[in-house]
């Protein structure tokens, strides 16, 4: 066996389909399939059941995953510290982080670490999911994601904690939803703005708390939008068309602006992010001086003005949780 096919049946066990470990290898897929076939050809027997949307490791399939995840793991490691030698050449470090986090953190954590020449970085702004098929596919070198954006057994690769933001609720500033004491006796208008929510779509178990939330603070709210980032959110909240639930971070470096917007404390909790990195980067210069710089801009970061929780909503919590 290669470790080129090492490589594709890493990343099948991995996707469960040919489509996606195609999309994340860049090869064509009657390709992958070749090499596969080759791969168990040469072990003498299957490595996946075969359905028609999925790909399922056999007993014989699961042998060869945990050694084939410590081959390339020491073949990882090699390459790492070879490059280590490379001295006086640029550092190339690729960063894959879901965009709010990257636009808050990145910009100062790079200047942090010596600014333009001392490193050229590959910045790639994606979902949760996508940054841990980039870290496994090598595409990847720091992951930035949410700590509950993902399932903690999919991820193989040390998590480090960079920053925590509280979750704090967006409204419209023209309502002027601070001086409302009883949301039933607000006016039509203004209730049927609070009731416009806007979720976001990740497919984790944090979207089931923020609904949750919504229920338990708004029982009559509806949902009027899904986005997949932050900053859309905020504008549709700039525009009147809604409100929404997000970490203050995002809300500080939303257009460069908080023009329109009031934010308000909840007890939603706060939003844990992390840096995912693999083990052989974690004491090798320019990976270490990257997550270290994130972690003291994380420190140094400061949050953008938020106002006590509405008296309108808290009846509407207490009066949830009697029941």
């Amino acid at each position: 066996m290669t470790l080129h096919q090492l490589r594709i049946f890493l990343a099948v066990a991995q996707t469960a389909t040919l489509t996606r470990a195609s999309k994340q290898l860049g090869l064509a897929q009657p390709s992958l399939s070749q090499q596969l076939q080759r791969l168990e050809d040469s072990v003498g027997t299957r490595l996946f059941d075969r359905t028609r949307n999925r790909m399922e490791l056999t007993d014989a399939g699961r042998v060869l995953l945990r050694h084939a995840q410590g081959v390339l793991r020491e073949v990882s490691e090699a390459e790492a510290g070879l490059r280590a030698f490379a001295a006086g050449r640029r550092s190339m470090v690729r960063v894959a982080g879901i965009n709010s986090v990257v636009k808050a953190l990145l910009p100062e954590a790079l200047r942090r670490c010596g600014g333009a020449g001392a490193m050229e970085v590959d910045i790639h702004e994606v979902a949760p999911g996508e940054v841990l098929e980039m870290l496994y596919s090598r595409q990847a070198d720091v992951g930035l994601i949410a700590a509950d954006s993902v399932a903690q057994s999919s991820i193989g690769f040390r998590q480090l904690p960079i920053v925590s933001d509280p979750y704090v609720f967006a409204v419209p500033r023209a309502l002027r939803l601070g001086a409302i004491d009883d949301l039933a006796a607000a006016p039509d208008g203004v209730r049927d703005i609070l009731n416009s929510a806007i979720e976001f779509n990740f497919g984790t178990q944090h979207t089931l708390r923020v609904q949750q939330w919504y229920e338990r603070m708004l029982p009559e709210h509806r949902f009027v939008a899904h986005c997949r980032t932050y900053d859309v959110a905020l504008e549709l909240v700039r525009a009147g068309f809604g409100v929404c639930l997000v970490p203050a971070l995002t809300a500080l470096r939303a257009a460069g602006s908080l023009d329109g917007i009031e934010l308000y404390a909840t007890d939603h909790g706060d939003r844990r992010t992390v840096a995912i990195i693999a083990d052989q980067y974690l004491r090798l210069s320019p990976y270490k001086d990257l997550v270290e710089a994130l972690q003291a801009a994380g420190r140094d970061m400061t949050l953008p003005p938020v106002r006590p929780m509405p008296a309108a909503l808290v009846p509407a919590r207490v009066a949830a949780e009697a029941e």
